[in-house]
């Protein structure tokens, strides 16, 4: 870890603007809370910016990757950013008890509710795979007035035979 933290301090040292994070549930790795490490680099860099690479978002909650990335943001002074996907390391999926099947709907409706979140702190929503918000505040709210948010995609194929359709509207 204290590696990893040297890499990004470097990364900024030779001007790089950003530095991102994966995701996974494996022994070979240690990112399986993308948003820790960038915390701890936060406070020991200035500028570059600092991101996940992505944040299994089928796998978590949005409303807790939300308010983990507004967090890093608050302590970063408006560094942070989103990259969301699918997750093409499919691990993380039987680790919290998530069919396979509702691999595509998992991501689209987790997205769409965190776009949702980006744009206000009291929600209203309704979805197949979580709790409603039916205007229960969200905090903390990001440093920036709206934190980025991308859809990240990868060159592999879907894990399961049926079409990738776009949630990103």
């Amino acid at each position: 870890m204290a590696g990893v933290l040297d890499e990004i301090e470097l990364a900024e040292e030779v001007g790089l603007d950003f530095f991102g994070i994966g995701e996974h549930h494996r022994p070979e790795f240690l990112d399986s809370a993308p948003a820790m490490i960038p915390a701890a680099a936060a406070a020991r860099t200035s500028r570059i910016g600092l991101t996940s690479a992505v944040t299994v978002l089928s796998a978590d909650d949005p409303v807790r990757v939300f308010q983990n990335f507004a967090t890093l943001d608050l302590i970063s002074r408006g560094r942070a950013e989103i990259v969301a996907g699918r997750g093409s390391s499919v691990e993380a999926f039987p680790l919290f008890g998530l069919p396979m099947t509702d691999y595509d709907d998992l991501f689209a409706e987790k997205l769409d509710l965190l776009l949702l979140l980006s744009g206000t702190a009291n929600p209203t929503w309704k979805g197949r795979f979580r709790p409603a918000l039916t205007g229960q505040g969200v905090f903390p709210r990001p440093h920036q007035e709206r934190m980025p948010i991308w859809a990240g995609v990868g060159g592999r194929r879907s894990p399961l035979p049926v079409p990738v359709r776009s949630a990103c509207r």
